[in-house]
């Protein structure tokens, strides 16, 4: 088993394969969800293993990236959670760390491993 697994949560499907890609060749293990729902399923069941979520902000469905950054704050306040926009920062829980878009790839790899 990787000893750092991340969760990637991206409606986009060529964006979440990329970063996923991306993420794999540098060792990290990846889960995917396109939903914030099926991504809060994923931390409730799985979040002492996990190390970074990664999320975007505009997701399809009811739950924003933000929202789901709190609710995984909220489980596990230790979790490295880093939000993606294109738009200004939405008001994010403490120690969720913001990116806007684009981001490059050594910039986003970069902010997942400080959670290392």
């Amino acid at each position: 088993m990787s000893k750092f697994m991340t969760l990637l949560v991206e409606d986009d499907p060529l964006q979440r394969t990329t970063l996923a890609d991306l993420f794999r060749d540098e060792g990290l293990e990846v889960i995917e969800c396109a939903t914030a729902a099926a991504a809060e399923l994923v931390i409730a069941t799985s979040g002492t293993e996990l190390r970074a979520v990664v999320t975007d902000q505009n997701l399809e469905g009811e739950m924003r990236g933000s929202d789901l950054a709190s609710f995984a704050r909220e489980k596990y306040p230790r979790l490295n959670i880093i939000l993606i926009s294109g738009h200004e920062a939405p008001s994010l829980p403490m120690d969720v760390r913001f990116m806007r878009k684009p981001v490059t790839p050594i910039d986003l790899l970069d902010a997942v491993r400080a959670g290392a």
